[in-house]
């Protein structure tokens, strides 16, 4: 046999392996992938790397060459990573937070019927923190000259010095309801940790979980089990997979009304307190049904720019946004930087108004 006949012989020997491979990769695949599903029914992680390390332990004991132990790792880690990649697509596929073909954006009602997404913009609104009857109920005040629905106020204050004002506890609760109740309107306040939540139940009426604990997983579990609506806000840290997997959370327990809330994460930016990422926004509304509100305080953590960031927060197509307001910001007992002055506010409400969104789709 001629050198080239020999080549053409060689080169068919190997076209005819290679389809070989791809039919055991792809069967070694489908065999993985059933694995998986087995190990999400049990509730187990579907990496297992003492697995892992078991079978390239096997191929190297087996190995002949000529290729070595190392190039043989090599292949085989990168046919895992493959393995573990088609796994997690298939697995975050059936999350529930994730948006279906063709699923129309979720709405959420509360009990007076205000509603937070479906085409809605919702402004949420109110003192950072609960300090007293007149500072909540001048607020309240203001906030009824908007017709707005959704009063925040904090109860517990998480703070970074144990020195520093740590909020009034349920008294404040019970301030933020009477206040709430008087005007005809929801309360929103953060929770910090699951055994609050009986207590809680009865003066809130949105839990919202804080960029500290949004990947606390019992507290996640535990709100799963309520019936009031759940806004989570993004963690300084986090990125967006991490964000909907703790939806996930809270989503597969059986509260579906789940609200993202973008409140800036960490870079190098000094200007402002946190960078506000108004990508998450589309990213989110692409990759998921829920509704997405922006907030506008503790992102920036400054007043001054609260009118372009509340105009930016609508044109991105957030259902709603969150702000600070303070009768006497300066007095305030935390975060009086970014606590709008009742004429900043109205400046904010004036500015929303005015702006006009062109909800047409874009023809390319």
């Amino acid at each position: 046999m001629s050198t080239p006949d020999r080549v053409s012989e060689l080169r068919t020997q190997i076209d005819g392996i290679n389809t070989q491979l791809l039919e055991l990769l792809n069967k070694r695949a489908s065999l993985a992938s059933e694995i998986g599903k087995i190990q999400a029914s049990l509730g187990s992680q579907i990496y297992d790397p003492v697995r892992e390390g078991e079978m390239l332990t096997s191929l190297e004991m087996v190995n002949k060459g000529p290729f070595s132990n190392e190039t043989i790792k090599t292949l085989f880690k990168e046919i895992f990573k493959a393995t573990l990649a088609l796994e997690e697509k298939q697995a975050s596929s059936k999350m529930l937070v994730n948006r279906k073909p063709d699923q129309k954006d979720t709405a959420i009602v509360l009990q007076d019927g205000t509603q937070i997404g479906g085409g809605t913009f919702q402004v949420i609104a109110g003192a950072c923190a609960i300090e007293s009857y007149d500072q909540m109920d001048a607020v309240g005040e203001l906030l009824n000259e908007f017709g707005i629905k959704i009063m925040r106020g904090m109860a517990w204050k998480p703070r970074t010095s144990p020195y520093e004002f740590q909020g009034l506890g349920e008294p404040g609760l019970k301030i933020a309801r009477q206040v709430a109740d008087k005007y005809g309107m929801q309360i929103t306040c953060e929770i910090m940790d699951q055994s609050q939540i009986p207590m809680m139940s009865d003066y809130v009426d949105i839990f919202w979980v804080g960029a500290r604990n949004m990947q606390n997983s019992f507290l996640l579990r535990a709100l799963g089990k309520i019936p009031q609506p759940i806004i989570l806000k993004r963690g300084f840290g986090n990125n967006i997979k991490e964000w909907l997997s703790s939806a996930e959370y809270i989503i597969s327990g059986g509260n579906t009304n789940v609200i993202f809330m973008e409140r800036g994460i960490r870079t190098f930016e000094t200007e402002t307190r946190n960078t506000l990422d108004i990508s998450a926004v589309p990213v989110l509304k692409t990759q998921s049904h829920l509704p997405v509100i922006v907030d506008i305080s503790h992102s920036a953590g400054r007043r001054d720019i609260a009118v372009p960031l509340a105009r930016v927060a609508k044109a991105s197509g957030a259902d709603g946004m969150m702000v600070e307001v303070h009768p006497n910001p300066p007095v305030a007992m935390s975060d009086a930087k970014q606590q709008l002055y009742f004429d900043q506010f109205r400046a904010v409400m004036k500015a929303l108004k005015n702006l006009h969104i062109d909800t047409e789709p874009e023809t390319v």
